[in-house]
């Protein structure tokens, strides 16, 4: 078993919203996971407390969205466990506290809708099979104007562009006022107005002390809202502490400027996306 290297690991209370209370967000301890047989994290450990931004970074293949996808249930863990909130796995079942964003998908899936029936099913949690109530379309439309698509929620989302699909599922995440915000690679394909965005709202949500886990490429906007940054490679932690200064995945060691992730196969244990 590869051994974790960490760097000022579990560090103090988040710099942007002062002293934390309560368990971590989430709390991955040891965990090891493989898809497809092939040993993919190899006894990662991972804090994220509330009202945290932590990024994930590293190179292809290194890791990073298998760990989300560990925390969300997605992936099974062989080894270690997973806290959420202070509850083991096993019992945790208050997956409406927790916002996902996945990687590079369209808002619908292919499904005709329009964008305030996309955002909708965010709030599914909360009502389940009782009629949508008004807190519950208020809501939507407060998610939808903090991406800046209120004026686009009548609209079919076939007809947006990339950057606007990401603004959707963001607000599809953020309409159930989570107490976890996990997003994997949300500037992936965005244009730099949905990137401003993009970080406008996370620090709005950091200030009411939600917990943010971010999978990135680089930094870019973000990194002025980032208290920490692990860092993967080959499946452990090779640092947990502050980001690196102006440089973003092109600049850490290993990466190989090709884009696609290798450790994004074989879901089992659907967890948050059941």
């Amino acid at each position: 078993m590869s051994t974790v290297i960490s760097e000022a690991v579990d560090p103090g209370p988040a710099g942007h919203s002062g002293e934390a209370a309560g368990p971590a967000a989430v709390r991955l301890t040891d965990a090891t996971a493989a898809l497809g047989g092939r040993p993919v994290l190899r006894g990662i450990d991972l804090s994220v407390r509330q009202g945290e931004v932590v990024a994930l970074l590293g190179a292809n293949g290194s890791g990073k969205s298998t760990t989300v996808k560990a925390v969300i249930g997605a992936v099974p863990l062989q080894r270690g466990s997973l806290e959420l909130f202070g509850t083991p796995y096993p019992r945790f079942r208050a997956w409406q506290r927790i916002g996902y964003v996945p990687q590079r998908t369209t808002a619908a899936g292919g499904v005709p809708a329009t964008v305030r029936e996309v955002v909708s099913t965010g709030r599914l949690p909360q009502h389940r099979l009782l009629p949508f109530r008004r807190r519950d379309r208020d809501a939507v439309d407060r998610a939808l104007a903090a991406v800046g698509m209120l004026d686009r929620a009548s609209d079919g989302v076939a007809g947006l562009s990339g950057g606007q699909h990401q603004r959707v599922l963001i607000a599809r995440a953020l309409v159930g006022e989570p107490d976890l915000l996990i997003m994997d690679e949300p500037m992936a394909g965005v244009d730099l107005d949905s990137q401003q965005v993009l970080a406008d709202t996370l620090r709005s949500e950091v200030a009411r002390g939600t917990a943010v886990l971010l999978v990135l490429h680089e930094l870019g906007p973000l990194e002025p809202l980032i208290d920490r940054a692990v860092v993967l490679r080959d499946g452990c932690v090779a640092h947990d502490g502050p980001p690196p200064r102006g440089v973003g995945q092109h600049a850490l060691p290993g990466h190989d400027h090709v884009h696609p992730h290798a450790d994004d196969h074989h879901l089992s244990n659907p967890g948050l996306l059941s």
